[in-house]
């Protein structure tokens, strides 16, 4: 009995060998169909999008140096204003009667101060006198000026010519020293703010031109210059930066107007080669595709140096593949060492779905 269960169990097993040995070998010898392209020479230039506001390259809000009641704000938001025009005053009265009293108490100590540097230089006073009458003229003189700075800082005039860009208080409010009153905007140069992502931040040094796309003008690219960047991001790990518009005449621009940027980055140094980011794939840690030589010849995996992913899909290839050399772009962890393939018709190239 015991020998016909072992002569039994051997009848069993060698049918299960050759039944693996046959599925194997099987396997290996179907002939898959795959997508295939060629290596080409990176012939793209990189461009970044990114949402930009306008800005002005002069913005202030301006506030009086005393404390005082409103009396009258004669410019209207939006207004166009030249340099030196009073845009805010406070009640001046006070200020007005303390000038009155100082500069009749200076003209006085200026008369009596005259006469005795006068009899100085006739021998009638001595110079004892004349000394405390200039010094009393000099006390007199910067109280005088003093009130006349403060009757003057009653007035808020442009700094530059530009707009009103906000009325932050109105006639009859009471305001303190410093409190801003009115923002305005410069006439001049316009600049745009963008924000980058870290991986852009640290490659802004690749940056090779800048446009700028805004909705009054959309046919009419803005030339950018930049300006500076933020060493340091935000909250959302995001970094400022501002570019200055060049020229911008005959475009209506305005504080808070939304931009289009358009970042195009610097070719290569050298010729690399592009392919789909669907080819690579990784064996021991490294990057690697799938030459096609021919349907007769089994595939060769090929380790290469892949460079930075572009937006628009594409991986340059710093090393390894060379133009005109042609691999798999699709399904490419589906294959297996030794297997062989062919390519899709032309007509079904536009399939990425993988090996079929």
């Amino acid at each position: 009995m015991r020998k016909n269960s072992f002569v039994t169990g051997w009848i069993w097993i060698i049918p299960v060998c050759i039944s693996c040995s046959r599925t194997h070998n099987s396997v290996d010898s179907i002939v898959r169909t795959a997508r295939i392209d060629t290596v080409r020479l990176s012939t793209v230039t990189e461009k970044s999008v990114y949402p930009g506001k306008v800005y002005a390259d002069t913005e202030v809000n301006m506030s009086f140096r005393m404390a005082g009641a409103i009396e009258r704000i004669p410019c209207v938001e939006g207004a166009f204003v030249r340099r030196g025009t009073v845009i805010a005053e406070l009640d001046a009265r006070d200020c007005r009667v303390q000038l009155a009293a100082v500069e009749a108490e200076y003209q006085q100590v200026k008369a009596a101060t005259e006469r005795i540097v006068e009899l100085y230089h006739r021998g009638s006073a001595t110079k004892s006198d004349c000394e405390k009458a200039v010094y009393g003229l000099e006390q007199i003189t910067a109280k005088y000026d003093h009130h006349k700075n403060q009757l003057a800082d009653t007035r808020l005039t442009a700094p530059f010519d530009g707009y009103i860009r906000e009325k932050l208080h109105e006639a009859g409010e009471t305001v303190a020293a410093g409190m801003p009153v009115i923002s305005m905007i410069g006439a001049g140069e316009w600049q745009v703010e963008i924000n980058l992502p870290v991986q852009e931040y640290a490659r802004r040094n690749e940056f090779e031109r800048f446009e700028a796309i805004v909705s009054t003008a959309p046919d009419t690219p803005l030339q950018l210059e930049a300006m500076e960047a933020t060493p340091k991001g935000n909250a959302a790990q995001l970094y400022r930066m501002r570019l200055r518009i060049r020229q911008s005449e005959g475009v209506v621009l305005a504080a808070g107007m939304s931009a289009e940027v358009i970042v195009t980055h610097k070719r290569e140094a050298k010729a690399v080669c592009e392919i789909p980011v669907s080819a690579l794939f990784e064996r021991a840690d490294h990057p690697h595709v799938w030459i096609f030589t021919s349907e007769e010849v089994p595939l060769e995996a090929r380790p290469v140096r892949a460079g930075r992913i572009r937006r628009d899909g594409y991986l340059v290839v710093m090393e390894g593949l060379q133009e005109g050399e042609r691999i798999v772009t699709a399904g490419v962890h589906a294959i297996r060492n030794g297997m062989k393939v062919k390519p899709l018709p032309p007509a079904s190239q536009t399939n990425v779905g993988g090996l079929l």
